[in-house]
């Protein structure tokens, strides 16, 4: 079986949010206080599946393990104090939805697949990423001072079975050159005079909220059903929360500005940190002029990279308007990986224009310019694609491949880390496992029946 350490990582990926299923569900194990449903278990067989990864009795067994040791990582961090914040959670959160919503098609598609409402899906799955970005820093904590010396990675590559020397898939990384439109003051203004006059049209003309909400929000999430949105505190954006937390129950708010455009606020409920209301978003859109000018820009900026006229570290600090690369040579991250490079896994998930763009280019060619559109932000712009680095497949080696052998070596001696604490651990805490999971061969002795 699979070592388990670092694999806590598995739970933060994109198939945090279980998929819609229906199991007869009951507990399987309970570790301390805290129990473990058929369910957690399988959720992940069911995206194992999703992801054609074969599946048999021993994946089950190593799932029900990880899920043991998440819930080991828990209770010793919530003994040491370890504080997750609203914010992370909430970012990590929106990270991932937007990331689904690219993958699926859109939020309408997101939701139809869950059956429930972006809300919804936030509400029920955010604890659940807490706790589980709660288990990887008690993880990240008991590991924090492991590290390897150039011998301990030569040791760890020459002692891999030739037939284990792992194969290494095409990786690339990018850069890019962004433009977007700059939105205008006369643009915010007009956005926030529509939404004036539609709040008017609710409080002097007695139009139904709701309704209004229907037929004028540009919020995809919650315009369909009526703007209706239940949170808890730290979901939303401050100046939402600052302004609906001062409501009384049926009051409509001024106009509030968030970094998604103007609202007005409709409190429905509000029970502690809980409530529920109704908006209505309104965004300012940029307009020709602007779009204009943006692709121009571009076109200037493509011109000088072709000319040699400019270099391109140049050219990012001198064109492009994107804070997310511009302080950073235009370097695309890989937001799955939290790396520079990509394989084509990740590129399909996340950018699938941005291979077909340079597909056919050598390391350090550039696009032409084309359109763009940034699924965190959904802003709309033009960009210049650069070709950083193409590392063909091949099987790994010390010259090539030492940054990732050395990586595989920490993670080894992590593991190991990991595997003695959690064995120190298990004589301390109250453990049972379902008769169903008896049989399994754990890493670890969990139960008195299940000796090595």
């Amino acid at each position: 079986m699979k070592g388990y350490a670092l694999f806590i990582g598995l739970f933060l990926g994109l198939n945090c949010f279980a998929q819609p299923t229906k199991v007869v569900n009951k507990i399987v194990a309970q570790v301390g206080d805290n129990i473990i449903l058929l369910s957690d278990i399988e959720s992940q067989l069911l995206q194992a599946e999703q992801s054609q990864t074969k599946v048999t009795p021993a994946m089950e067994c190593g799932i029900l393990e990880q899920l043991m040791v998440q819930e080991l990582l828990i209770n010793q961090a919530l003994l040491d104090s370890l504080v997750i914040k609203d914010e992370t959670v909430d970012y990590e959160m929106e990270n991932r939805l937007r990331i689904l919503e690219s993958k699926m098609g859109g939020r309408d598609k997101l939701e139809a697949y869950y059956g429930k409402s972006v809300t919804q899906i936030k509400e029920e799955f955010r604890s659940k990423i807490k706790q589980r970005l709660l288990a990887q820093e008690m993880e990240s904590k008991i590991v924090s001072e492991v590290t390897v010396t150039p011998k301990e990675v030569a040791n760890y590559f020459n002692s891999l079975p030739k037939d284990s020397i792992p194969y290494i898939n095409m990786k690339l990384s990018f850069q890019q050159i962004v433009q977007y439109p700059i939105i205008t003051k006369e643009d915010k203004k007009r956005a926030y005079d529509q939404l004036a006059e539609i709040r008017d049209l609710i409080l002097t003309k007695g139009k139904n909220f709701e309704t209004m909400a229907r037929i004028h929000s540009q919020d995809p999430g919650s315009a369909s059903q009526g703007g209706k949105i239940s949170a808890t505190k730290g979901m939303m954006v401050p100046q939402f929360e600052e302004t609906l937390f001062k409501l009384n129950t049926g009051e409509v708010s001024e106009i509030v500005e968030t970094t998604y455009g103007y609202h007005i606020i409709k409190l429905i409920s509000r029970k502690g940190n809980d409530y529920t209301v109704s908006h209505i978003l309104i965004m300012p859109e940029f307009n020709a002029e602007s779009s204009t000018l943006a692709s121009n820009k571009i076109d200037s900026c493509y011109t000088l990279l072709k000319e040699n006229r400019i270099t391109w570290d140049e050219a990012v600090l001198r064109f492009s308007n994107d804070d997310l690369t511009k302080q950073n040579r235009g370097i695309i991250t890989n937001p799955i990986s939290g790396d520079q490079l990509w394989d084509m896994e990740d590129l399909n998930e996340v950018d699938q224009q941005i291979y077909l763009l340079t597909d056919a280019l050598n390391k350090g060619d550039v696009t032409q310019p084309s359109m763009y559109i940034d699924i965190y932000e959904r802003k709309q712009g033009v960009r210049i694609v650069r070709l950083a680095e193409r590392f063909p497949a091949h099987q790994a080696n010390l010259n090539d491949d030492y940054a990732l052998i050395k990586l595989a070596a920490e993670n080894d001696k992590k593991q190991k880390t990991i595997d003695k604490w959690v064995g120190n651990k298990i004589g301390n805490a109250y453990v049972r496992i379902d008769k169903s999971y008896e049989s399994c061969d754990f890493r670890n002795n969990w139960t008195k029946t299940n000796q090595k």
